[in-house]
């Protein structure tokens, strides 16, 4: 049976509905970034996903050609995430849109090295005919956070948003947006195929101390 992070990694990719504190150990992701409304047909973000998904899927069918990775086990690939953040805006202002800075990214299982890494962009460009140079290996080092499962709208997310923050507030956490920590998003449905009042999706805040 393949392993599937949702599963065995509960605590970051199953919260329940209402908010808590967890402590998020460093990761390794396959990652783009880009600027601007997700939203825009043909835009950036979309052409970002087909870079993600190319290298995502390349290291997980490794297996099946000549190239073997030492560590190698077979898995699911973890769900699309996203790092989300605006100049001059504490977390994001979902009216503008078009402000956005993103990086878009797929965790990597811990067998990947950056040279396991690097050789897939080249087997991938290599097959696939495509351009892959946007796409980064992306350590992040997220720490402790206050999130949250939020059902529905993306654009319905700052309600469940100022609920986590209360609730980090009542804990004694103030949120702690910097250069390095952003509003971050774990997408658990497929916006093309789940009705919007449907989807799941992990919202998650950096914290500080506030005492």
């Amino acid at each position: 049976m393949a392993f599937d992070y949702k599963k065995e990694y509960k605590e970051f990719y199953l919260p329940p509905r209402k908010p808590g504190i967890v402590t998020v150990p460093p990761m390794n992701f396959v990652s783009v970034q880009g600027r601007g409304d997700p939203n825009e047909p043909g835009g950036e973000y979309q052409a970002a996903m087909e870079l993600l998904y190319g290298i995502a899927f390349t290291i997980k069918m490794s297996y099946k050609g000549s190239h073997k990775i030492d560590g190698y086990f077979e898995y699911v690939v973890p769900p699309l995430e996203g790092l989300w953040h605006q100049e001059g805006v504490d977390g994001v202002d979902y009216a503008h849109k078009e402000c956005f800075e993103w990086t878009s990214m797929i965790r990597l299982p811990e067998f990947v090295t950056r040279e396991e890494f690097d050789w897939a962009v080249r087997e991938a460009t290599a097959k696939k005919k495509k351009d892959f140079s946007k796409v980064e290996f992306f350590t992040y080092d997220e720490g402790l956070c206050v999130q949250c499962m939020h059902l529905g709208s993306y654009d319905d997310e700052p309600e469940t948003l100022a609920r986590m923050n209360t609730f980090a507030a009542e804990q004694g956490y103030a949120v702690d947006f910097s250069e390095t920590r952003f509003h971050h998003e774990l997408y658990l449905s497929d916006p093309n195929r789940t009705a919007p009042e449907k989807r799941k999706t992990i919202l998650r805040h950096p914290l500080k101390s506030s005492l």
